[in-house]
């Protein structure tokens, strides 16, 4: 097992590998010793760079928090898969040969379509979970979430700006001071900073969101696992409909949509949302 120092800081955290599945998983990992684990999963397109320091750090401030890289994203080994299922399959090994034997999950975006999936194949494994940004599957609109993005990620390179800001943020003034916070949060790492995602995996990860949207309806009223749902009240990536949905269907699950936000409203709320995921993963 890897030791530990106790480091909140993400900035300096360091890029760790752990074997599973026959793949060499990357992870980062802060906080302490004591707590139950949080595991962060991430959307389409991110590596570790791509969680917000503001989250990770405050949720590493009084329990062990673990990020991962999917396999063929960043300097995790393998192929993307091309499938919600199997990335599922290669986060429940990951937790296993991390030796973790209950999490909390937050999964955003792709990474809480992978969140539900882990909540039906090892229920037992996961305590809470929060779904933020996120829908079930074959959930509105989410087959479109290709034909939605390219154009604003056309519109990303043209304008010099992180796709990230038109994707994540509505186009207030609200909206673009939040983006811009946010994408100059993510620059704050400056040193070993993880592998850019390729256009391969990039492209085999947006199949897979595809095929989630394609899916047929899961049976999300046998979950049992107590669950957070949050968005912005504007996503336009995963339609906002689909966290109400989530909601309604998930027995007990509470909702939170932020105003005049978009797909990232965790983030632009981060000071509001880290408070509430707290409260909740610790009751």
């Amino acid at each position: 097992m890897a030791t530990y120092t106790g480091n909140a800081d993400w900035k300096t955290a360091a890029t760790r590998h752990v074997e599973a599945a026959g793949t060499r998983f990357a992870y980062r990992r802060v906080g302490p010793d004591t707590g139950v684990p949080v595991l962060l999963l991430n959307h389409w397109g991110a590596n570790l760079d791509n969680f917000d320091p503001r989250i990770v750090e405050g949720l590493a401030a009084d329990r062990p928090v673990y990020a991962l890289d999917y396999r063929g994203i960043g300097v995790s080994g393998g192929t993307a898969p091309l499938s919600v299922a199997e990335m599922a399959n290669d986060t429940i090994a990951a937790i296993g040969a991390l030796g973790l034997k209950s999490v909390d999950l937050i999964g955003f975006s792709l990474g809480g379509f992978v969140a539900q999936q882990i909540l039906f194949d090892a229920p037992d494994l996961v305590r809470r979970a929060i779904l933020a940004g996120t829908g079930p599957a074959g959930g509105t609109g989410i087959e479109r979430v290709g034909p939605v993005s390219w154009p604003l990620i056309i519109k990303g390179l043209f304008t010099f700006r992180d796709p990230k800001f038109y994707l994540f943020f509505t186009s207030s003034s609200n909206g673009r001071q939040a983006a811009k916070a946010f994408l100059a949060r993510l620059k704050e790492r400056t040193s070993d900073r993880d592998k850019p995602v390729s256009l391969k995996a990039f492209l085999c990860q947006l199949k897979a969101i595809k095929a989630w949207g394609r899916q047929a309806p899961q049976p999300l009223d046998t979950i049992r696992t107590p669950v957070l749902v949050a968005n912005g009240d504007h996503d336009i990536m995963v339609p906002s409909e689909n966290s109400a949905d989530l909601a309604r269907r998930i027995p007990g699950a509470e909702l939170v949509l932020y105003p005049d936000a978009g797909h990232g409203g965790i983030f632009q709320y981060h000071h509001t949302f880290l408070p509430k995921a707290k409260a909740f993963l610790v009751a």
